[in-house]
């Protein structure tokens, strides 16, 4: 049965123009460590995979919030979900020990799409609840 879906749109340009004004304070705020790992080597291959990368999170974050019920708050802060690649490419989220609690507690599965444009990122969360 869904429990909630998400959704959220993030101009490209204002992720990076905030990397250019702010860049540790965005990114250690928006990124958690493996998100971090990730990101430090697409950026090293190419900025605008950097930027990207940022775009994403953000956008599959705020579906995630969203979709949950709760929005940005406790459990679910910006480091809370990391969105990472399964082996087999997929995007998926990997949540710390109070959101993962949270969600198994509810019997909550969440699953995300992201996709991108020249101009945009969006980012579509459902959460699913099973018995």
């Amino acid at each position: 049965m869904i429990y909630g879906v998400g959704t959220d749109i993030v101009q490209i340009d204002r992720i990076q123009a905030s990397l250019k004004r702010q860049d540790s304070r965005i990114l250690s705020k928006i990124l958690g460590p493996l998100e971090l790992d990730e990101y430090e080597k697409r950026n090293q291959r190419n900025t605008e995979r950097g930027v990207l990368f940022v775009a994403t999170r953000f956008a599959a974050k705020e579906a995630l919030s969203k979709a949950i019920g709760t929005g940005m708050r406790f459990p679910m802060t910006w480091h809370a979900a990391q969105l990472l690649n399964h082996q087999d490419g997929r995007p998926e989220f990997v949540f710390n020990d109070e959101l993962d609690k949270w969600m198994a507690t509810r019997n909550l599965r969440a699953f995300i799409s992201i996709s991108d444009e020249r101009d945009v990122v969006c980012a579509f969360a459902v959460v699913e609840k099973f018995e």
